[in-house]
């Protein structure tokens, strides 16, 4: 599969940044921050720091057979608030991403999934991180147990698909992974990537 747009075919691209060797400014089993002296495209000498993540991010909207889906609310350290989100999670980088997906929709929302579809494949803040993520839609769907980190706690919510598309699209939901796979499984549904009778589920 070519990932470039039809319309940057056979147009030049700008140079690309030189960076000479990399120094490692801070780092924990999460996260590395390098520092690097380059160059940009423009030529112009540049010092630069990037983000690297230890892991993979992975995501998945589980959609049960009446159009609703699963949501765990929690708080987040870094921005001290609550959010609604699908069940999400760190992959290591040698692991099937579907696989990580598949743990976290166990650990955090107590279910396993008979149908996978890849839905996204993202890079996060790419202008100082090297984070990516892939995300799923999940049907097919069966309780099983809740294995949560030790320091997680969530609340469980089932709503209609309908309610968290317009939830994400009101600013309501902000967490971007929720938000773009909710946005990409209402395309997909719209344009026949779903099987039918989960599509007019949703969609109704």
């Amino acid at each position: 599969m070519n990932d470039e747009p039809i319309w940057a075919k056979g147009r030049e691209k700008p140079p690309a940044w030189r960076k000479g060797p990399g120094r490692t400014a801070f780092s924990n089993p999460w996260i590395t921050v390098e520092e690097y002296d380059a160059v940009a495209p423009t030529g112009v000498d540049a010092y630069y720091a990037v983000v690297r993540f230890s892991k993979l991010a992975v995501g998945v909207l589980p959609i049960h057979a009446d159009g609703s889906v699963v949501l765990v609310g929690q708080q987040r350290f870094a921005l001290a608030n609550f959010t609604w989100e699908m069940p999400e999670g760190g992959a290591p980088m040698d692991e099937a991403p579907i696989r990580g997906a598949m743990r976290e929709l166990a650990e955090e929302a107590g279910l396993v999934a008979g149908e996978w579809r890849e839905a996204l494949n993202l890079e996060l803040s790419n202008s100082i991180t090297d984070e990516r993520a892939v995300c799923y839609l999940a049907w097919g769907l069966a309780a099983c147990e809740t294995e949560p980190d030790d320091t997680e706690k969530f609340d469980i919510v089932r709503v209609p698909f309908r309610q968290l598309l317009q939830a994400a699209t009101l600013g309501q939901v902000k967490d971007a992974l929720t938000v773009a796979t909710t946005l990409r499984a209402y395309h997909m549904a719209r344009e026949g990537e779903l099987p039918g009778d989960l599509a007019r589920a949703m969609l109704d």
